[in-house]
């Protein structure tokens, strides 16, 4: 029995990520990667390798948000790496941990997990996750692990979307699983109150392209697998945007104000919230201030 056949066939079991009925209506919610590689629709992408003895995870699935719908099971999960803190990367944490699996992430990433914090767009608190769902072991810059045949490394990505994004590089593969530092099919979110901005995420953007080729598969939180020409096309609209937006705001301008003057008019994609956007974006701005370059009258 290959691993999908495993997969398909412990859908009856105990453990399992879920996944929306729609998704199950209207295609697999396992895309086939390379032969030890699967992307799981488990309401975000969850990457899952399977190392002969087990699998490893990155990122663990929407579970918190889909009361009552049906199960993908992924069985025998060793690891999980959390790419943020974000529940729906880290959804499903508890549930594997208390079944063994052992789950990696920044130190930041920990530190939102362990606490409760304020949520300002939704004017709540949110509470600090169960101690079984949080991260059992730890880094600040970078780290690697062998499995399978397979060199995993793994790395921080200061500020791009939260201040604990981290990145999965499955070398001999050639996948890279950046979590929501791409975002092909949503808007790109900038949680400002842990820190993230719009420099930090181009910056991000400019790491993973060193580690990428032109063959690479790059794993986002949402949407399709992408290339590294698709991703860099995302790296540089994000980049005209940057732009924008600090002149913008050097010239003391808020989100509604750039939102009439056109800030984000003439790109390749729309945003579906663009006031969101760029109310985040301005926060993120105004945080890291002292990076805009000078005004100079």
């Amino acid at each position: 029995m290959n691993r999908r056949d495993l997969l398909k066939s412990a859908a009856a079991g105990a453990l399992g990520l879920l996944a929306s009925h729609r998704t199950f209506a209207q295609q697999s919610p396992f895309r086939h990667v390379t032969d030890k590689i699967d992307v799981v629709d488990a309401g975000a992408n969850v990457v899952a390798f399977s190392s002969g003895d087990g699998f490893i995870l990155v990122d663990s699935g929407e579970w918190a948000a889909y009361n009552g719908e049906q199960v993908i099971v992924i069985p025998n999960v060793k690891v999980i790496f959390n790419t943020h803190y974000h529940l729906d990367q880290t959804g499903a944490n508890e549930m594997f941990a208390n079944a063994g699996a052992k789950i990696i992430a920044h130190e930041r990433t920990r530190q939102w997990m362990s606490t409760d914090y304020w949520v300002p767009a939704e004017d709540r608190y949110e509470k600090a996750r169960p101690k079984s769902a949080r991260p059992t072991e730890v880094f600040e810059t970078s780290g690697s692990l062998k499995a399978g045949g397979e060199q995993i490394d793994y790395g921080y990505l200061p500020l791009a979307h939260t201040s604990g994004d981290i990145y999965v590089h499955f070398k001999n593969a050639n996948v890279l699983a950046v979590g929501d530092v791409a975002s092909p099919v949503r808007d790109p979110a900038l949680d400002y109150f842990t820190g993230a901005w719009i420099g930090g995420r181009v910056d991000a953007m400019d790491v993973l392209l060193k580690l990428a080729n032109e063959q690479t598969k790059i794993v986002p939180a949402y949407g399709h697998v992408m290339t590294r020409a698709e991703f860099k096309a995302e790296r540089d609209m994000m980049e005209e945007v940057r732009a924008r937006l600090f002149t913008k705001v050097r010239e003391a301008d808020g989100p509604k104000d750039m939102l009439q003057e056109g800030v984000l008019n003439g790109l390749a994609r729309t945003w579906k919230d663009p006031h969101k956007f760029l109310y985040d974006a301005a926060k993120g701005l105004w945080a890291h201030h002292d990076k805009l370059d000078p005004n100079v009258v």
